[in-house]
């Protein structure tokens, strides 16, 4: 089971697609669909992730999700497996503070989020080669601005700062493939190397940053198009997603 803490400051959610991010904005049920993809050296990794939850007030609400992967691995990765199969369950707890003073005429709007997990988790502008477990702390800044009518265009940058001991868990490597300590990875990247990698912080630390273009092609659904640059494991991925609204939909047809 995953457990993520968040709190964010500003207008938007930015980690999360603008339906979903509209969807906290009332209280109530709520329910979203997802489908994206990352694409990198390590291969294609592909998430439908489904959410229900509810929003207690415009600050605080709590979301259970549970993901599906579909992996085409890369033949580069030492014993590459492609397949699918079922994440892990997760729980999260949002605490959300807009700032009206952060949000310039609605057409600026920084954003800051801050957090604690007992795993990296995947965003819609990176779905990783790897899971981990392990404790971590992770740091999220940057801003999006409103270009034209239903499209915006957004920057940020991030940091996953992990303690004690982490396993890292690669996604493009199967079970049959090794198991070591990710020394000798090339630029940390064990999830490459081996199935399964126990070791210090180090091998689940990550930063970087991204910059996506997103559409809100109705009230029910948006899209959005990104790359990450990931520094620490120098490595380039560019990702798709398309988020549907499940909870509004529901709501406007009673």
């Amino acid at each position: 089971m995953v457990f993520i803490c968040a709190i964010a400051s500003s207008g938007l959610a930015a980690a999360q697609s603008k339906s979903e991010s509209a969807a906290e904005d009332e209280t109530g049920f709520i329910s979203s669909l997802e489908f994206g993809g990352t694409t990198n050296s390590a291969g294609q990794v592909y998430e439908l992730d489904s959410s229900i939850g509810y929003t207690f007030t415009q600050h605080f609400g709590m979301d259970f999700g549970l993901p599906i992967y579909f992996v085409n691995a890369s033949s580069s990765a030492t014993g590459s497996a492609s397949g699918s199969g079922v994440g892990n369950p997760s729980v999260d707890l949002r605490w959300k503070y807009p700032h009206p003073a952060l949000n310039y005429a609605t057409v600026l709007t920084p954003f800051f989020e801050a957090g604690f997990s007992n795993t990296t988790s995947d965003s819609r502008l990176f779905v990783r080669p790897y899971t981990t477990f392990g404790l971590n702390t992770h740091f999220r800044g940057g801003a999006e601005i409103d270009v034209w009518k239903f499209i915006s265009v957004g920057a940020a940058g991030y940091d996953i700062a992990p303690f004690g001991t982490q396993t890292v868990f690669s996604r493009v490597v199967g079970p049959s493939g090794p198991t070591g300590t990710g020394s000798g990875a090339t630029h940390g990247r064990s999830f490459t190397a081996g199935h399964q990698t126990t070791g210090s912080a180090s091998i689940a630390s990550d930063n970087g940053f991204s910059m996506w273009v997103d559409a809100s092609l109705n009230k029910y659904m948006d899209a959005e198009l990104g790359y990450t640059r990931s520094v620490h494991y120098d490595l380039n991925s560019v990702s798709f997603s398309l988020g549907f609204n499940v909870g509004r939909l529901l709501r406007d047809r009673k």
